[in-house]
């Protein structure tokens, strides 16, 4: 259905990772405080590491490691093997429902960005299993693939973070065909007003 899609040419690759390496460098020294606060909240609720690495399907289907803070208790998969993240997951534990709220869990991917295997703005990347398990039922999941998975991207902003492959799909497709480092400046922009505005929410519902 989207077979004209090709990804980024020459160029554009060049402009889009020069802003990554720009935005990943002043987010991390930006967020270098809060990084140090929440390594010793982690450590203070729950045992078990404070960086948590997991397998993830990167540019042309390439598997690299991505960096988040641990917000699940140790070794939680251990009984159900992998399976979709969903909302009020009782493997979280108090601190990681705070990190997940307010997407702080998400700071150490600048690391992956400065290395190379992420983007800031683009389809977030999803785990091996899950990933064949969702191109069995729908083939043209693996064009996401065409770019770099980002931090952020249009489907998340639009649609939010539990949404279906199928309707993340739409979105992510129309954001390759339409790339422009325009569109990625607004994207980190409601990133921004999505996570802020969320955030009211949870503090109005407490």
């Amino acid at each position: 259905m989207e077979n004209e899609i090709i990804g980024l040419n020459k160029k554009q690759k060049i402009v889009k990772r020069c802003f990554d390496l720009l935005v990943a460098t002043i987010m991390k020294i930006i967020f270098l405080p809060i990084f140090i606060i929440i390594a010793i909240a982690i450590k203070i609720d729950s045992k078990g590491r404070i960086i948590y690495k997991q397998a993830r399907i990167g540019k042309d289907g390439k598997i690299f490691k991505i960096y988040k803070f641990r917000t699940m208790y140790e070794n939680a998969e251990s009984k159900t093997g992998p399976i979709l993240e969903k909302e009020n997951d009782e493997r979280v534990t108090r601190v990681g429902k705070t990190l997940r709220r307010t997407k702080l869990d998400e700071i150490p991917q600048f690391f992956n960005v400065l290395i190379g295997n992420m983007s800031i703005v683009g389809p977030r990347p999803e785990r091996p299993f899950l990933a064949d398990k969702i191109k069995s039922g729908l083939k043209e999941f693996e064009l996401r693939e065409k770019v770099k998975p980002g931090i952020t991207g249009l489907a998340c902003i639009t649609l939010g973070y539990y949404a279906k492959p199928k309707d993340k799909l739409k979105y992510d497709l129309k954001y390759i065909k339409e790339w422009s480092l325009l569109k990625d400046i607004k994207i980190c922009i409601n990133t921004i007003k999505f996570i802020f505005v969320n955030n009211i929410k949870n503090v109005i519902k407490l």
